[in-house]
């Protein structure tokens, strides 16, 4: 029987081998806490004040990182200061750099998600979830292999592994990859943008919220959501009323009575037109609203009103504001617009001259 005996002497060299490398963790907490709390929170505020490009990416990327550098700092001191074995001391500090390496490539991953949305949305309008996640996916990938070479791990076998294995994959996958491609070919041509009004061939019809790397979500007037998987959406056909600008022309038929002065119709409807497009679309007022009379009806002399509003959506307030002013322009000028009417002769009256109408 083997009995290990430890002096008292022994053990309070020990344990105060074991005090700078505490210190250096309870350090590296305490920075931690100081950096995230009080640092990091003026210089957000700062940026926030300043309205600088960018700022609020840099921040959200680094949320949380400042304390977990400090931290692993803290770590990396104490192992190096502490009485462990070398070859202990040396697997630490590859968990630890693999940690580190782990976190900046984080940041990184968030940085080109968050520029490459700010770069959409300066060009296009609304960025687009597919092309942020592959900017992400992509830097964690070459993040991970840099992490697997730096530890010692031979990465060129995993690539030849993983290009066969994609191989395969690919196969299974084909639905996936043509809806993930679809994607890429709608963003790239730009036929359909996020924030853009398409209409399907199906009858559906509103915003594009969102292409993912496997749907295209379209949000309804009514609120429900639609979603179209993009390779259907690619191969459908689609009126996109956003292209190739969002401007369009309302158009509202009217009729008024035989005996109206045209001349005063096309007076009158032209400035209470003008009164809405100054009220909704002031921006669009160069292009003048007009009319133009177009058929002798049964019972009307019919025209159609052309102006232009701001996007396809505005067309419904536009012909409900237009709507409502004409009807109480026309009742104060006198002009009518009449109810059908229909009059029928019968030959067994006996006044054969006599008519009924009919409202």
């Amino acid at each position: 029987m083997l009995t290990i005996f430890i002096s008292n002497s022994n053990l309070k060299i020990y344990t105060i081998q074991w005090i700078p490398p505490l210190a250096f963790i309870l350090a590296g907490l305490l920075a931690g806490i100081i950096g995230e709390k009080v640092i990091f929170k003026r210089l957000e505020l700062f940026v926030k004040k300043k309205r600088i490009v960018g700022g609020n990416i840099i921040f959200n990327a680094l949320h949380r990182m400042t304390f977990i550098w400090f931290v692993i700092g803290g770590f990396f001191w104490a192992i190096l200061s502490s009485p462990l074995r070398p070859d202990i001391v040396t697997v630490l500090q590859k968990i630890l750099t693999v940690a580190f390496l782990y976190s900046v490539t984080l940041v990184l991953a968030r940085l080109s998600a968050g520029f490459v949305n700010l770069l959409i949305k300066r060009t296009e309008g609304v960025p687009t979830s597919l092309v942020s996640n592959l900017a992400k996916a992509t830097v964690l990938v070459l993040g991970t292999l840099i992490i697997l070479q730096t530890v010692g791990v031979e990465i060129t076998p995993i690539v030849t592994t993983l290009g066969i294995g994609g191989l395969a994959v690919g196969l299974a996958l084909q639905d996936t990859l043509a809806n993930l491609f679809s994607g890429f070919y709608l963003i790239i041509s730009k036929q359909v943008r996020t924030g853009d009004y398409v209409k399907l061939d199906a009858g559906h019809e509103g915003y594009v919220t969102d292409i993912t790397w496997r749907n295209t979500t379209i949000k309804e007037i009514s609120n429900n959501v639609v979603i179209v998987p993009n390779s259907k959406l690619a191969s459908a056909i689609f009126t996109n009323y956003h292209l190739p600008a969002k401007e369009i022309t309302l158009t509202l038929d009217i009729g008024v009575s035989y005996d109206s002065d045209l001349e005063q119709v096309e007076r009158v409807t032209v400035e209470v037109a003008k009164e809405v497009m100054r009220e909704i679309a002031p921006n669009l007022i160069t292009n003048e609203p007009y009319m133009r009379f177009h058929t002798f009806g049964d019972f009307s002399i019919d025209f159609t009103i052309y102006m232009r509003v701001s996007e396809y959506f505005d067309q419904r307030i536009g012909k409900h504001i237009i709507i409502k002013k004409l009807h109480k322009r026309y009742q104060e000028v006198g002009i009518t617009i009449p109810f059908p009417v229909r009059e029928i002769y019968s030959p067994n009256n006996i006044d054969k001259n006599s008519a009924l109408n009919f409202d």
